[in-house]
């Protein structure tokens, strides 16, 4: 059963009983207050009439024979000239009857008493006046008036009420059934397809949500796509070294001399390196990448790697300045890990930095506030032509590069920022980049320093 239907039908269940409950209270107060309204008090003529009749049957031994020859007293109705009673036995047998009134009128419109003896019901006596069918008369007209409008309101609010409720039960389940093809469809693989968000309250979080899920499954399927054509990219150009070099030294059919094997070496390095790199990145991405925590010094490994690039740097006469602005340097990290992910990032920074130029990294230690523990926060910032706005989003992807040509000996392998990012993730950490074109690009790594 859809969701549709059963919002419906709750609904429409809880209109129809509280519909239900509605006329059994509002029946049971009308009756209520028209058996109390006592417009025409005869009971003084109904007691005098009750006494005569009652001492007729007792001194009659208990038996009606003969009442109808009875003669009540002339004060039983004060002078109402169109009084009528009517006496009938328990098994509605006519027993008495006195007045001008129809049978009908004075049982259905008059004042019924009934008669008992020793606890049991002798007779029943009914009492007629024009006064007192008027009274009944109105009583009448009042249930069934009340009882006529009471139906046909409860119909007419049932009716609109059901109407609303289905109209409610569709625009509410609307938004879901936009939703459930784009669910089908994305189960089947129809990676980014998105659904329109029309509204701002809970529906339209979820229509978000899932536009996000969407765009993420895309991206993740692009990413694994990508992921075979950027490895077999790498590795073809080292094996087609490799197996040039090889079919060159068969086909020369000399000795080998040792400088021809340098290339060979050269590649298998590359190689070895790119799949050190790739092992590294699936640890990392994994969450089982081993980390060695203990207390070091961040402002002294920072001068450490400073001092393994700037030979580098001095070649491209580029200058290197390092700023540590606290004197709490100490956090507790893996120092070999953060030594990677620095190293990556300055020897990026001389690579991208052209001659004359200048690197700045800066330490400084942040204090977040509302609680939360303070953070060391390295920045490494060059004098480079910058990264496209475009590129900014994916240049931590594996394999991502921002030359539009895949230029091996320039742009390196393209997994350096993952790893990077990755073992800065494991630290609890955050690195993010910013930068503008021509002005150059600043790295920011944040890890926890407490």
């Amino acid at each position: 059963m859809k969701v549709r239907t059963k919002l419906f039908l709750a609904m429409a269940s809880l209109i129809m009983a509280m519909s239900l409950l509605f006329i059994l209270v509002t029946q049971f107060v009308v009756r209520g207050v028209l058996e109390h309204m006592d417009l025409a008090d005869r009971t003084r003529e109904i007691g005098v009439l009750s006494r005569q009749f009652q001492g007729f049957y007792e001194k009659n031994g208990g038996s009606w024979n003969g009442v109808e020859q009875f003669r009540i007293g002339e004060d039983w109705n004060r002078g109402r000239w169109d009084a009528s009673i009517r006496l009938l036995s328990p098994e509605r047998t006519p027993l008495y009857a006195a007045g001008n009134a129809s049978d009908e009128e004075v049982i259905r419109l008059g004042i019924r008493k009934n008669l008992q003896m020793a606890g049991k019901t002798i007779a029943f006596l009914y009492y007629y006046d024009s006064e007192v069918a008027n009274v009944s008369k109105l009583r009448f007209g009042i249930r069934d008036s009340v009882t006529f409008l009471l139906f046909a309101s409860t119909i007419v609010f049932a009716i609109l009420s059901l109407l609303i409720a289905f109209w409610l039960s569709k625009r509410l389940t609307d938004p879901f059934m936009r939703l459930l093809p784009a669910i089908d469809r994305l189960g089947k693989g129809e990676f980014g397809i998105k659904v329109p968000v029309v509204s701002k309250d809970e529906y339209g979080t979820v229509a978000r949500a899932f536009n996000e899920m969407s765009a993420q499954l895309e991206r993740a399927e692009a990413v694994r796509k990508n992921l075979t054509a950027d490895i077999a990219h790498e590795l073809r150009t080292p094996l087609t070294v490799l197996r040039g070099h090889m079919e060159l030294i068969q086909q020369s059919g000399r000795a080998v001399e040792p400088e021809s094997l340098l290339p060979l070496q050269d590649e298998l390095i590359r190689l070895s390196r790119l799949v050190d790199d790739l092992h590294q990145l699936s640890l990392a991405e994994a969450g089982k990448l081993p980390l060695e925590r203990k207390p070091a010094d961040a402002a002294a490994l920072l001068e450490r790697t400073v001092d393994r690039i700037r030979p580098d740097a001095d070649a491209k006469s580029i200058a290197v300045t390092l700023n540590v602005r606290t004197d709490q340097t100490v956090i507790v990290m893996d120092p070999h890990r953060m030594t990677q992910v620095f190293l990556n990032l300055l020897i990026n920074a001389v690579r991208y930095t052209p001659s004359g130029g200048e690197i700045t990294v800066t330490a400084e230690r942040v204090e977040a506030g509302n609680g939360k523990p303070a953070r060391m926060r390295i920045t490494i910032a060059d004098t480079g032509p910058g990264i496209e706005p475009e590129h900014l989003p994916f240049i931590f992807d594996r394999f991502y590069r921002t030359e539009a040509a895949r230029t091996r000996n320039s742009g390196g392998m393209g997994l350096g920022l993952a790893i990077a990012k990755q073992f800065v993730l494991a630290h609890s950490g955050s690195i993010e980049a910013a930068s503008s074109p021509g002005r150059g690009t600043a790295f920011i790594v944040e890890l926890p320093a407490e």
